[in-house]
């Protein structure tokens, strides 16, 4: 049983930090690549990030290059999300996903499992 549980998240002034969690569980987690998507009240899902298997390769939305770093602890079964400079645009409910496929991907179509989510808040 494939299990994503992300968790870090919660409500933080514009310029604030927080760091994303995504525990994994039911998969060989060091062959999936790792994404992180994330939807506001009324908006598309959107991507905003993803890791590679190995943790060489990664891909950002220009919305927070420079700003969010991901990485993985594949010892750790856990992917984060670093999250600097935080916008209140930033706001959403923040998903971890994984994608066994073997090239990078934006698109949340390729992603075979999920996570049920955790909310970031940033006030202005």
């Amino acid at each position: 049983q494939v299990q994503l549980v992300e968790s870090g998240g919660g409500l933080v002034q514009a310029g604030g930090s927080l760091r994303l969690s995504c525990a994994a569980s039911g998969f060989t987690f060091s062959t999936y690549a790792m994404g992180w998507f994330r939807q506001a009240p009324g908006k598309e899902r959107e991507f905003v990030a993803v890791i590679s298997w190995s943790g060489v390769s990664t891909l950002y939305a220009d919305s927070v290059k420079g700003r969010f770093t991901i990485s993985r602890e594949n010892a750790k079964n856990t992917v984060y999300l670093q999250m600097n400079s935080l916008k209140p645009e930033d706001t959403a409910v923040y998903h971890c996903a994984a994608d066994g496929s073997f090239t990078l991907s934006r698109l949340d179509r390729r992603y075979a499992h999920w996570g049920q989510g955790t909310q970031v808040t940033v006030s202005s």
